[in-house]
């Protein structure tokens, strides 16, 4: 027994796991951490205050992908709502702590609301594989094609980071990318690229706002921040689990990130949703070979995340002192595998073709309508092209 309980942990702490989980946070962090802050300062936050929104993401992102994770053997990764933070940026300008904290509820009521009614899920019943797929590609294309931005400036270290990874998925597939970032973190060290006197060990500590509502507020934030969340962010996540395989129910997932933001809201967490891009990153296969076995990584992301949380805005310094170009790298370099898979998966059936190709490029265009991203138009646009290819 106690073999089989050794056996069972060291599936637990398998290097890829743990890896995966830690690039998929680092990437989330180091790539939109930033925005949350200036969404934060815009509703007039206090640093103690500031300090309790990361707590409340942190916890909140923690605890829903590790409970879904397990509760679906599925790698569901959940995020804050990036596209959300950046409308909050302009959004909670001269609008008090108290209002902005009504529209985090009001925004999360109505994202448990379209989880718990299923409409959420009959609407991804409809969107074709290749479509899914082809979104997913034009979502990660920017970050393939960063890793190789970068280069002409950084050329040692992505030039080490990038051959360590050609050898490695060569010699040591499993291991490509926690090698590759392990060398990256040295070659950046030794060129003197790791500034840690910024940073210091400190716990975040809740801080408790009571909400307070405004119609107009409501209307001309809490409904955008909604919309946003939805069309940026869960449709485009959920689309990532139809690419990998994974056919978790939909509407389940959004409704626990709903009710989620609804616990954490008054504390800062002002929105919870499903993740797209670090999500990918748990569903390579260097975080494991096997799909089923995958979700293991999601985990670890979720512990990862709950110590960035109870660590607060200590953890934000520790990422800003790592290379920009190395995050870069690292994210592009994981993100290989998928951008091809789903390309495959997308232009495979000649009749879906040109729908999926408009999909592809619109999203990865980036173009921005009414605050909503490209990857809810460039899926609206296939959708289209691909009805009146059906057309009899």
């Amino acid at each position: 027994m106690g073999k089989s309980l050794l056996q069972r942990g060291s599936r637990w702490c398998a290097f890829s796991h743990v890896s995966a989980g830690f690039v998929a946070v680092l990437v989330g962090y180091t790539s939109s951490a930033a925005i949350v802050f200036q969404a934060a300062s815009a509703a007039g936050a206090s640093p103690a205050e500031m300090a309790s929104w990361l707590w409340a993401l942190g916890v909140g992102m923690g605890a829903t992908c590790i409970g879904l994770s397990l509760a679906y053997r599925t790698p569901v990764l959940t995020a804050w709502s990036t596209p959300g933070a950046a409308l909050l940026a302009t959004g909670l300008v001269g609008v008090s702590m108290s209002e902005a904290i009504g529209v985090f509820l009001f925004a999360s009521a109505l994202l448990t609301l379209a989880g718990a009614t299923g409409a959420f899920g009959r609407i991804m019943r409809y969107i074709p594989q290749s479509l899914a797929a082809a979104m997913l590609a034009g979502v990660l294309l920017r970050f393939g094609l960063d890793l190789f931005v970068v280069l002409p400036t950084q050329t040692l270290l992505v030039g080490v980071m990038f051959v360590t990874f050609l050898l490695c998925r060569r010699f040591l597939p499993r291991y490509a990318v926690p090698t590759t970032l392990a060398l990256g973190l040295l070659t950046a060290a030794v060129q003197g690229g790791i500034h840690l006197g910024g940073v210091s060990i400190a716990l975040a500590a809740p801080v408790f706002t009571a909400p307070t509502f405004s119609w107009v507020t409501l209307i001309g934030v809490g409904v955008p921040l909604f919309v946003v969340t939805m069309a940026s962010q869960n449709v485009p996540g959920q689309a990532v689990l139809r690419a990998n395989g994974y056919q978790t129910p939909a509407s389940p997932l959004v409704a626990w990130t709903g009710a989620t933001g609804l616990l954490l809201a008054p504390f800062g967490g002002y929105s919870f949703n499903l993740a797209a891009i670090t999500a990918a990153i748990c569903m390579t296969p260097e975080a494991d070979p096997d799909p089923a076995q995958r979700y293991r990584a999601a985990v670890w992301a979720g512990i990862f995340y709950l110590i960035t949380g109870i660590l607060g805005a200590t953890v934000a310094s520790l990422f800003a002192a790592i290379p920009h170009a190395l995050v870069l790298a690292i994210a592009g370099l994981a993100l290989l595998g998928t951008i091809g898979n789903s390309l495959a998966a997308a232009l495979a059936g000649e009749g879906e073709r040109e729908a999926a190709l408009i999909t592809f490029l619109v999203t990865a265009s980036g173009v921005s309508l009414f605050g909503i991203g490209s990857a809810f138009w460039g899926l609206l646009l296939g959708l289209g092209a691909f009805a009146i290819r059906r057309c009899p």
